[in-house]
């Protein structure tokens, strides 16, 4: 019995697909393999006809250290991924992608606002027509204040 994934691959590669699916199977296990720190300092980016793996560094000397490494990375990228395996490692400097953010840091506490900054914020939605517009306005300037702590106001 043929399993689903070959079936899968054939397709993507006759649409043209077939680098960026691989890619996408390198990704949902790179973090695993490199760990979390050359995960933050490097991040593949493509996958060549001839199989080579392309991966990003944050400098030439991450890129640099991480080709010395490379033998060990494929390795466990091997272990990972049996016959997705990339051929090849190539490291080169360029950007990377952000790191998402981690759910436990991301806060849902409303802003603390000031009867000052409440009154900054009608200051500068005054000149709306639009009585819910203003209001809306008025509400966002305040929690704008709250949150970046300028006691500056508007220009």
């Amino acid at each position: 019995m043929e399993r689903l994934g070959d079936d899968a691959r054939r397709l993507m590669a006759a649409a043209g697909a077939g680098g960026n699916y691989r890619v996408s199977v390198v990704t949902n296990v790179w973090r695993d393999c490199v760990g979390e720190t050359i995960a933050r300092a490097a991040w593949p980016s493509r996958v060549a006809r001839d199989g080579t793996l392309h991966v990003t560094a944050v400098s030439s000397t991450w890129a640099f250290e991480l080709e010395r490494l490379s033998p060990e990375i494929a390795e466990r990228l091997s272990a990972a991924l049996g016959e997705d395996t990339p051929t090849a490692l190539r490291f080169a400097p360029g950007r990377i992608p952000e790191p998402a953010a981690d759910p436990a840091e991301i806060t849902a506490t409303p802003p603390e606002i000031t009867p000052a900054m409440r009154a900054e914020g009608d200051s500068v939605a005054a000149g709306i027509a639009d009585s819910g517009l203003r209001a809306l306005v008025a509400r966002a300037a305040a929690a704008s204040l709250s949150r970046g702590g300028s006691d500056r106001g508007f220009c």
